[in-house]
């Protein structure tokens, strides 16, 4: 375990417990996600990028996630492109890997571990709802759904998808990201086909905004959303380099804001899926504490789950009379980080990084023992 606590106020050490260690963050690295993207990505997310020459457009993807997503529901891109005649689409110079590296290949099936792309669509998944019967969205799948009594919900390297009539809830399967599917999605909602192109005619190559930046980060942090994690970074990515790749963006910010830590993370996801990641709670705590002093309280707490309320710990650290905790968790097998901003008694606003590897007791039973812990911090500063 590893526990900091500082006082940013006046840059006081609180509390000093192996801040130096590397441990596995989990998504705690979406602190590291969230503060890139503050830094890079514009205040309104950009859909597109696009030439328009007559009645044709030429476009790209530049890793938007929201347009036709179950949540955001955003057909920004779709009512765009219906305007031309004629549509002509980009392929990424430079193949965006499905999965970040150090990813478990047998989640594939599961809603944690989405394949990343420069034009997602529907949050790159599919819906299975279970009314009278089981019903998928997006409709072109239709006839790729079938009901089994166990096993995983998709093929491995196709898109049948699969469904037990024991499933209660709605089911969020990744769908296989196989190169002209998106192509096939698009073509479907347009009406129309959709060309190929390799270089843009002349002209300014613009860019089509949609919705907000800030919304789309609040879902990442409450609901611990990888899919917008990942593809924020490669947003984030195309603000330094001309390409979508969540390495430059990380080596950058290495050589850049990171080269200040005493210790350097490994950083390789976006997420923290990934168990290569190993980040210090020093490392978090600058992160915080640099999103605190330069954006301010009210603005940055307001991306953070709040104990007892809200996001992924709404069941945890409760504050009994009023909510003490605002951070984010991240949680594995046998990894639980905490890490955020905790208001004392006093009113002052203390920023820490609690993190633990390798533990064997049950998670809830280290939770209720770290919640003792924040509460005497919390009732003695």
């Amino acid at each position: 375990s590893g526990l900091l606590v500082i006082d940013p106020e006046n840059r006081d050490t609180l509390i000093d417990i192996s801040s130096w260690r590397y441990f596995v963050p989990a998504s705690n690295v979406k602190i590291a996600t969230l503060f890139t993207a503050l830094k890079y990505v514009p205040e309104q997310l950009p859909v597109l990028k696009y030439v328009q020459s007559g009645h044709t457009v030429y476009f790209e993807g530049v890793g938007y996630p929201a347009s036709l997503h179950p949540h955001y529901n955003d057909s920004t891109l779709v009512r765009f492109l219906s305007q031309f005649q004629e549509v002509r689409f980009k392929y990424p110079d430079s193949p965006i890997p499905k999965w970040p590296p150090g990813w478990s290949w047998e989640d594939f099936d599961q809603a944690f571990a989405t394949e990343r792309n420069s034009l997602p669509l529907f949050g790159n998944s599919v819906v299975v709802r279970f009314q009278n019967s089981a019903e998928i969205r997006p409709q072109y799948f239709k006839d790729s759904l079938q009901q089994q009594t166990s096993g995983f919900h998709r093929k491995r390297y196709h898109n049948q998808f699969y469904y037990s009539t024991s499933e209660e809830d709605s089911l969020v399967i990744p769908v296989y990201l196989r190169k002209r599917l998106v192509l096939d999605l698009l073509e479907e909602e347009l009406g129309k086909k959709i060309g190929i192109f390799q270089k843009y005619p002349a002209g300014d190559v613009k860019l089509l905004d949609g919705i907000s930046r800030d919304s789309v980060l609040k879902r990442m942090m409450l609901e611990s959303d990888n899919f917008l994690a990942e593809q924020l970074l490669l947003m984030a990515s195309s603000a330094i380099s001309d390409s979508l790749s969540s390495k430059k963006i990380i080596d950058h910010m290495k050589a850049g804001e990171f080269s200040n830590f005493r210790q350097i993370p490994r950083w390789v996801d976006g997420s923290g899926l990934s168990r290569y990641n190993l980040f210090t709670p020093g490392n978090i705590v600058y992160l915080l504490e640099k999103m605190y002093t330069e954006l301010g309280e009210k603005y940055i707490l307001d991306f953070f789950p709040v104990g007892g309320i809200s996001g992924t710990i709404e069941d945890y650290f409760d504050g009994a009379t009023e909510p003490y905790v605002f951070a984010k968790s991240g949680s594995m097998g046998n990894i639980y980080c905490l890490s955020g901003y905790l208001r004392a008694r006093s009113g002052k606003v203390l920023i820490f990084s609690f993190m633990n590897n390798n533990f064997t007791i049950p998670r809830d039973d280290l939770i209720e023992e770290m919640n003792l812990i924040l509460a005497w911090i919390r009732d003695t500063n």
